[in-house]
């Protein structure tokens, strides 16, 4: 391309606006778009002027690929070029921001299109229209339908009727997200509105179906599509058999090929190579014997092997769908369900083995309460709420070693010496030595209930002894 316009410079011929826009056309689309601009500011070097078919293609050619704010400021900066072509620069600003799928700055574009006194027509709508329903695709599938009917009122206000390609971009996008209802209701509501589907709309609605496992539905709607005498072509019937094999529904598909031959389109080549190995495949090489002999009786070339109709040859598949199981640990339903199946589910043995269990423990309750019977002590002395000075008194006369070591259970405290004061306390309670070195032994349960730990400031002490 770079050797094409060099030439045109060196012999000095000039380039003519169709010519360039060609070339800024290509270069759009190759990425170049700072080349295509840079080639359009130089149009005086290939003797080509800047008019309003030189905006023209520029401009169309950088909206093509979406580049609509660099189109917007070759018109800024040409605008007085472009007297008597306003509408054909619109339609293409328009086109540029719906590439982009930017609703705002198409609906801007409308807006200036009006304020202009330029009557945008059923094209800019349609685009306007496109740019909205897959704006929403993507974002708001829920509004899909309601904003695409919104924008098809403001088209009768101002006498545009919508047509069934207007109908088809809404049908597109709702096949796309699965909505089998909304798309049987617009198909309704073109029959109402006076709008006459063609028969893309009712692919459109069609293939929703079969993707949906509606087959027999579907197989309707080209019995009804073929009653209103609409003929499609070759590809209509090639994606749909394509979905129903791809669907494992071959015999569906064999009776969607007889509606095909029934209308004698011809072109059966491709849906014989499909249906062919598909009931070898599958063990049925009667039905694939017959559609052999078929197509060599209409004298369809085929592109499959015969050896497909040898069951010595042709190994026989059986889909299988592996069951995944899945964990549902983390499902709150998941954990009351299993509590539920515990309890529902209780055999003989899970119930001997529950009261033996109970039992154990019983036992073992009963020997620690023995154990602490045994150990139990006769006689109690119990020092009641003393203070903190007294307690600390006490601790300073009396110097009380705290063995803390496990003995079966049981910690020993040792005490060397009373002194008169507190051995008084304890006479009242019991008759103990002062002068003599005592044990008493606890057992650790008590010890630890009433408090006893590593500090030393205790606001009860009940001490028993045996």
């Amino acid at each position: 391309m770079h050797i094409l316009l060099s030439d045109l410079v060196k012999t000095g011929r000039a380039m003519e606006a169709q010519t360039f826009g060609l070339v800024a056309e290509a270069l759009v689309k190759l990425g170049r778009e700072d080349e295509a601009l840079g080639l359009f500011k130089n149009l005086s070097t290939y003797k080509c002027p800047q008019d309003g078919h030189t905006v023209t293609g520029i401009v169309n050619a950088l909206c093509s690929r979406g580049h609509a704010k660099r189109a917007e400021g070759v018109v800024w900066h040409h605008r007085d070029k472009i007297a008597g072509i306003e509408p054909c620069i619109y339609k293409s600003l328009l086109y540029g921001w719906s590439v982009q799928e930017n609703v705002k700055e198409a609906r801007r574009i409308i807006k200036e299109m009006k304020s202009a006194g330029i009557m945008p027509d059923l094209f800019c709508y349609n685009t306007f229209l496109r740019s909205l329903c897959m704006k929403n695709l993507k974002c708001n599938a829920s509004g899909l339908v309601p904003e695409a009917l919104n924008v098809m009122i403001e088209m009768r206000t101002y006498r545009i009727f919508p047509n069934s390609i207007s109908y088809n971009i809404l049908l597109s996008c709702l096949g796309r997200t699965r909505r089998v209802k909304e798309s049987c209701n617009i198909l309704e509501t073109m029959k109402k509105t006076g709008c006459s589907p063609d028969w893309v709309s009712y692919y459109l609605v069609t293939r929703v179906l079969y993707l949906s496992g509606r087959f027999g539905k579907g197989n309707k709607m080209v019995d009804e599509m073929l009653a209103e005498g609409l003929q499609p072509n070759c590809k209509f019937y090639y994606d749909l058999i394509g979905i129903l094999v791809g669907n494992e529904r071959p015999y569906y598909a064999l009776e969607l090929f007889e509606r095909m031959k029934a209308s004698s389109l011809g072109g059966y080549g491709p849906v014989y190579d499909v249906l062919i190995p598909k009931f070898c495949r599958g063990g049925d090489f009667e039905k694939g014997r017959e559609l052999w002999d078929e197509a060599m009786a209409m004298g369809v070339t085929l592109r499959c092997s015969s050896d497909l109709l040898d069951p010595s040859i042709t190994e026989v598949f059986k889909p299988i769908r592996n069951e995944e199981k899945l964990s549902l640990i983390d499902c709150a339903k998941a954990k009351d369900q299993e509590k539920v199946k515990k309890k529902m589910g209780k055999t003989k043995k899970t119930k001997k083995k529950m009261t033996e269990r109970k039992v154990k423990k019983k036992m073992t309750k009963m020997e620690v309460k023995k154990k602490i019977k045994k150990l139990s002590l006769r006689f109690c002395i119990r020092i009641h709420w003393l203070k903190m000075k007294t307690l600390e008194k006490y601790l300073k006369q009396y110097d009380i070693e705290r063995d803390r070591e496990l003995k079966h259970g049981t910690w020993t405290i040792s005490i060397k010496t009373l002194e008169t004061d507190i051995a008084a306390d304890m006479g009242s309670c019991g008759a103990l030595d002062p002068q003599s070195s005592t044990k008493l032994t606890c057992p650790v349960g008590l010890v630890r209930r009433r408090g006893i730990g590593e500090g030393i400031v205790l606001h009860a002490l009940e001490v028993a002894w045996e």
